[in-house]
């Protein structure tokens, strides 16, 4: 597998995740930015041994970049700065949302994963919510991971802290965020528009840019959604994704 040489990586963004926490519930949009020649699958069931987990599915190393189980749990990865692609000796993070979706609420969810050795792994940010809390776990290649719960708001992750503003992507988009009705978040997704070291939706540079993205609402009253684009969120449609019942 090809993958950026480590210069460059450091130079580019990685993968979104916003979260809008209200008192209705939490809602959830997030762009892939992934090699292009990576394969990979649409969510679905691609676990016979967890039949309950809807997610998609690295075809390379078999976990998931994000996931929602029957109970209304999502849990989603993200590289953490400087640590695009694997590693001699570290176990894929892949494998993180489907530990995290063994469980039946957030909290617990949560907890899973920063009983982690988080030297197992290159560096990470997992996202779990349900319609109730969200957290966001930092895996920092040694020790345990850190656990964060989110509070009501709107949050922007990406390759470090929640809302870190001296991140380009999340100063200047951000803001965008917090001022759109989160039904309107997916022509946000597909915001393609330069500079690189800003940009949300990443045009192909090097075999590199964004190949899906997700909006994902989990209501306190109703049943949670999933509408998924197989493609850059500017080209491909956001459709419905198949839910467990």
């Amino acid at each position: 597998m090809r993958y950026l040489n480590a210069c460059l990586a450091d130079n580019y963004p990685m993968c979104s995740i916003i979260l809008r926490i209200d008192d209705t519930g939490i809602f959830i949009a997030a762009n892939r930015d992934e090699m292009v020649d990576r394969p990979w699958a649409p969510p679905a069931a691609h676990w016979p041994k967890q039949p309950r987990i809807i997610a998609g599915l690295d075809k390379t190393a078999g976990g998931t970049w994000m996931g929602l189980n029957e109970h209304g749990v999502m849990a989603a990865v993200l590289n953490r700065h400087g640590s695009l692609g694997p590693a001699p000796g570290k176990r894929s993070r892949g494998e993180l949302p489907l530990l995290a979706l063994k469980q039946p609420h957030a909290e617990a969810a949560a907890a899973s994963i920063g009983a982690v050795d988080a030297g197992l792994y290159r560096s990470f940010n997992v996202v779990i919510a349900d319609s109730e809390q969200a957290f966001c776990i930092a895996g920092l290649e040694a020790g345990r991971p850190v656990v964060s719960e989110l509070g009501p708001g709107t949050w922007m992750i990406t390759s470090g802290a929640p809302n870190e503003m001296k991140l380009p992507r999340i100063a200047r988009h951000l803001p965008k965020f917090e001022a759109t009705d989160w039904k309107k978040w997916g022509s946000l997704l597909a915001d393609n528009t330069p500079p690189l070291a800003s940009a949300l939706n990443i045009p192909v540079q090097h075999g590199f840019g964004t190949v899906c993205a997700s909006l994902l609402a989990l209501p306190k009253n109703g049943a949670p959604s999933w509408d998924f684009a197989a493609g850059p969120p500017h080209e491909a449609a956001f459709l419905p994704v198949a839910l467990a019942k």
